[in-house]
């Protein structure tokens, strides 16, 4: 039987890496493997005391039962007291704190909480595809506003200052920012708040890449009055390599946890109750922690700027988080054509900028979540392509 499917969904397409990876599941039928450099999934170990405390409360029998929608208290205070201690932000754990099955979840939530049909959302180009798909399902309009290279990769303010933003209910903002790797100076950050306040926007802020690569770990929501018109989602899957956990949080105003717990009791039952004591654990892993994983993405890094440096792409050096943006070089006509002929005859799937918008066409990114060995044979195929 045929059925027509909803209209909320016409126009979204699948998620390009889910179509892309089952390319690369039927040509790995074959030798040699393809080196995926394309996926930000994390391939080091979460910390110990997040594994320890996994199955120490997974043995209990009395841990596997219905849990409750906002989480149990001791993880909301460590979410209040990681908070603290990294972006020097006080959050009410009962209050102002919401834990997610994964931030992406949250991304949804936050959309059905709030866009009512034909509502307008602010939309960064390029970004994270997730916010205008959301947007859509909730009924909304995207409006795609510019991040250029040549403004630092932040959005022009007082350009869309002069737009029509009396319908505009959201705007989504990533910083530091994923695809580009930009980071948003303090001074930015506060113009920011100032535009949600002047024209009524709730300013949404997606950290997840804060830890990664960055000296100074910050948060939108340090800003003074930040929590009038502002919240912000983050995740333990890039920080603490928990990515398959699904663990993440949102935090906002009381007003805004309460009514994106409406939407969120009738879409989900609770996190499983192991994985919650487990990120207790592993949200106080210290400044050593994070430093040791940065030495080896910095390892890492060095191999990436090689390849690119191979393929003849500009980028900057001083981008933060755990992927590499850079732009291919004028000679290449076609930048899909570029990466499919990397992926079919060099074997090495890179992933291209187009899908991140219309201001990501020149550019590609690579992942960093790949052991040296991988990315020097990455290296090796790719100059066999020259």
């Amino acid at each position: 039987m045929e059925l027509a499917v909803a209209k909320r969904i016409e126009g979204i397409q699948e998620y390009y890496f889910s179509k892309k990876l089952r390319e690369v599941e039927v040509m790995n039928q074959d030798e040699p493997k393809v080196l995926n450099l394309g996926i930000g999934s994390p391939d080091l170990m979460p910390p110990p005391g997040a594994i320890e405390g996994l199955a120490k409360a997974a043995a209990n029998d009395k841990n596997h039962g219905y849990q409750s929608y906002k989480g149990i208290p001791a993880l909301r205070k460590g979410f209040a007291d990681f908070y603290k201690q990294n972006y020097g932000v006080d959050l009410n754990a009962d209050k102002e704190i919401l834990p997610l099955i994964g931030s992406k979840e949250g991304i949804v939530h936050i959309s059905m909480t709030y866009i009512n049909e034909g509502d307008k959302v602010l939309i960064p180009n390029p970004g994270y595809p997730a916010y205008g798909a959301a947007t859509k399902l909730a009924g909304g309009i995207s409006l795609p506003y510019d991040l250029e290279e040549q403004n630092g990769w932040l959005p022009d303010l007082k350009k869309l200052a002069d737009q029509d933003l009396s319908k505009v209910k959201i705007m989504w903002v990533n910083f530091p920012n994923m695809p580009t790797g930009a980071d948003a100076p303090d001074s930015f950050l506060e113009e920011l708040i100032a535009f949600g306040k002047e024209h009524q926007i709730l300013i949404c802020n997606d950290n997840p890449y804060s830890f990664i690569l960055n000296s100074k770990p910050k948060s939108l929501l340090s800003v003074p009055g930040a929590m009038e018109v502002a919240l912000e989602l983050n995740s333990l899957s890039k920080s603490h390599n928990m990515a398959g956990w699904r663990m993440g949080m949102v935090a906002a105003a009381e007003i805004h946890i309460q009514n994106i717990l409406r939407f969120k009791t009738n879409m989900d039952s609770g996190m499983f109750l192991p994985i919650q004591f487990a990120a207790v654990e592993a949200l106080k892993s210290n400044k050593s922690w994070f430093e040791s994983l940065n030495t080896i993405y910095k390892e890492r890094r060095q191999l990436v700027w090689q390849i690119l440096d191979t393929l003849e792409c500009t980028y900057s050096k001083d981008q933060t988080g755990m992927f590499v943006w850079a732009k291919v070089p004028e000679k290449v006509e076609d930048v899909e054509t570029f990466v499919d002929r990397i992926l079919h005859e060099g074997r090495v799937f890179i992933t291209p900028g187009f899908i991140f918008g219309s201001n990501g066409t020149r550019f590609i990114r690579i992942s960093l979540c790949n052991k040296v060995e991988v990315l020097e044979e990455a290296l090796r195929r790719i100059k066999n392509l020259k």
